[in-house]
């Protein structure tokens, strides 16, 4: 059972209690709860929202540190922070709650307001959970959050903090409930279950935590679908086309093709599976002939960018796939 301490969830910003609209839990407009039976409405809504807001909230692996998301259609979509995605069209693996490991690739990010789509590219029919496309969040509503709070972990699965929002302002809504790092890109739900908002920053103090409203995400849904680079802000960098690095050396060869001399420790190609002695015969398709066309090629491309690279290694063709670096 889920145990609720009301020294935690006391707030007395609200002006008086107004009476419940139709459908809204009337909790949601009292200054705090007021007896036993206020506080059993509070828990008997969260316990019943609980188990598909869970199911849908995913942990990100990003390879290098991970965050949360969450499940919004049946085929795959996730919303998450542009922070965490950290750009589009990039190779990412989404992690269900009972740990099942799923290939997905960020699409667009909106680099100003923190928000970004994600798509599961394995087929199949996945958890979700509803959207509040009506905004109908206001100041006050209690709220819950969860998240991958440190990184997945299948035994304790993702955290549950509950709290109310206690700010709403410039496309932004602040909340008390208690967020770390790992919880990145996670749901913010209202007590129906419905999905109001993504966490986007954790404040110095914990109970102060920022979140992207479902409205930003909304009025962006077609750019974020189509994999576009939204905006010019703080959470997302965009990419500079001749930034990318592959990291060996290669020389060409009079019948065709570059033979790899020399691979970088650590560096994208050895990570994607280059060897030594490879003969590359074509990137994304064109004939590779000689090195400054290579040059050329990767100057049209940015870091992170995925290319296929198709070679020759003991005589036998081979085809890597994998993204660049960045210089």
């Amino acid at each position: 059972m889920i145990k609720i301490h009301l020294t935690c969830l006391f707030l007395a910003f609200l002006s008086a209690a107004a009476p419940a609209a139709e459908g809204r839990l009337y909790v949601n407009d009292l200054k705090a709860p007021e007896n036993r039976k206020d506080v059993e409405a509070i828990q008997s809504a969260l316990q019943k929202a609980l188990p598909q807001a869970r199911a849908a909230t995913v942990c990100i692996d990003l390879g290098e540190g991970s965050g949360t998301g969450v499940i919004v259609s049946a085929d795959g979509l996730v919303l998450t922070a542009a922070h965490v995605a950290q750009g589009v069209k990039k190779k990412v693996t989404v992690i269900l709650e009972d740990g099942t490991r799923l290939k997905a690739e960020t699409l667009g990010l909106v680099s100003d307001k923190d928000a970004a789509m994600i798509r599961i590219t394995e087929k199949g029919t996945y958890p979700f959970v509803a959207m509040d496309r009506e905004n109908s969040t206001v100041l006050g509503d209690w709220v819950f959050a969860l998240g991958h709070s440190g990184g997945f972990d299948k035994t304790r699965g993702s955290v549950v903090r509950l709290g109310r929002l206690v700010r709403i302002a410039d496309g932004t809504f602040q909340s008390d409930c208690i967020l770390i790092g790992g919880d990145s890109g996670g749901p913010l739900f209202d007590l129906s279950g419905k999905l109001v908002g993504i966490h986007s920053r954790v404040g110095q103090q914990l109970q102060m935590n920022m979140h992207v409203p479902m409205s930003v995400f909304l009025e962006n849904w077609d750019g974020l679908n189509k994999a576009e680079f939204i905006g010019d802000g703080p959470y997302a960098k965009k990419p500079e086309k001749g930034k990318g690095f592959l990291g060996f050396a290669s020389e060409a060869r009079p019948e065709g093709g570059l033979r790899v001399t020399k691979v970088g420790k650590k560096s994208p190609a050895e990570t994607g599976g280059v060897k030594e002695g490879d003969v590359l015969l074509k990137l994304n398709g064109t004939k590779l002939e000689t090195r400054d066309q290579l040059k050329d090629l990767l100057k049209e491309m940015a870091a992170g960018d995925e290319l296929k690279l198709e070679l020759e290694r003991d005589g036998k063709p081979q085809t890597l796939t994998f993204n660049l670096g960045e210089r």
